[in-house]
């Protein structure tokens, strides 16, 4: 019997040993989510933020400053002004994690935000 309980024991130390890179590769993975979805959540308000300013009666070029400033880095704001409305467009590109997922791809996050020209 002895021998026998020696065999199970190598067994699950080799299940171990391949286990653990599969639990880090998975960790890292959920982790390189939470980025970006917290990437998207700055990208929504850099554009929320900028409509507002831009719709409030400040200029174009404070309001892009602000949306900057709230977005992640290398993020592109584009303002377009109407008559009556206020479109900004933000996105920024988060990068792929590094170490074991280094070949996953980057993604694009982006947001569109509207807000009514105020009347003076």
């Amino acid at each position: 019997m002895p021998a026998r309980r020696r065999g199970h024991a190598g067994a699950a130390t080799a299940e171990l040993a391949l286990g653990i890179p599969l639990l880090v590769a998975l960790t890292a993975g959920l982790v390189w989510m939470l980025a970006v979805g917290a990437a998207q959540v700055r990208v929504i308000d850099a554009s929320r933020e900028a409509a507002r300013a831009v719709a409030r009666g400040d200029d174009v070029a404070s309001a892009e400053e602000v949306a900057l400033r709230i977005a992640p880095d290398g993020a592109r704001v584009r303002v377009e002004v109407g008559e009556a409305r206020v479109l900004v467009t933000t996105s920024a590109r988060v990068s792929g994690p590094g170490g074991l997922l280094a070949s996953l791809p980057g993604v694009t996050v982006s947001s569109e935000a509207v807000a009514l020209v105020e009347s003076s």
